[in-house]
């Protein structure tokens, strides 16, 4: 069981999985809501459900507000749409400063969020698995789902980059 385990966890849940779920919410209103409503239910509807996946929150970026997850307590995350927490996301330190230094921690991390806008950051619990819907970049309307979702990094869904269009 552990191969079909280590399987799962290196090919199926991945961050890909969650850039498909922020493309298909850019491009349709109505999976958009419903994704809002019930991050579980939408990803599921798509294939993106299982171990960690059991309780998945959108967070909504808005052009007044970015989201940033963490995991303070240990490095969990929504395994099936955000794929299996990079190392930095397990960090002490990370863990500890992202929470009080938000803004510094995404500078040292190549984001410059503006002063105006606020930093939301939400603790993944055992209850809740938070993933980030970013804001659609300017000029991308009209994309493909598949262009869309090219843009959508496991950083963009943590919260701690931004969708590029270069």
């Amino acid at each position: 069981h552990t191969e079909d385990f280590t399987q799962t966890a290196v090919e199926d849940w991945s961050a890909k999985n969650g850039a498909m779920v922020v493309a298909k919410a850019w491009k349709n209103p109505e999976y958009r809501s419903r994704l809002l409503d019930d991050g579980t239910a939408a990803c599921a509807e798509l294939g993106f459900e299982g171990p960690q996946g059991e309780y998945i929150v959108a967070l909504e970026d808005t052009p007044d507000r970015h989201n940033l997850i963490v995991c303070t307590l240990c490095s969990c995350t929504a395994w099936p749409v955000l794929g299996l927490p990079p190392d930095w996301y397990k960090s002490f330190e990370y863990r500890a400063r992202v929470v009080r230094e938000s803004r510094t921690v995404l500078h040292e991390m190549g984001l410059d969020v503006p002063e105006d806008v606020e930093i939301r950051v939400s603790d993944t619990t055992a209850e809740t698995r938070y993933m980030v819907l970013p804001c659609q970049p300017e000029g991308t309307e009209g994309w493909s789902e598949a262009a869309l979702a090219a843009l959508v990094t496991q950083d963009v869904l943590i919260g701690v980059a931004l969708p590029k269009t270069e």
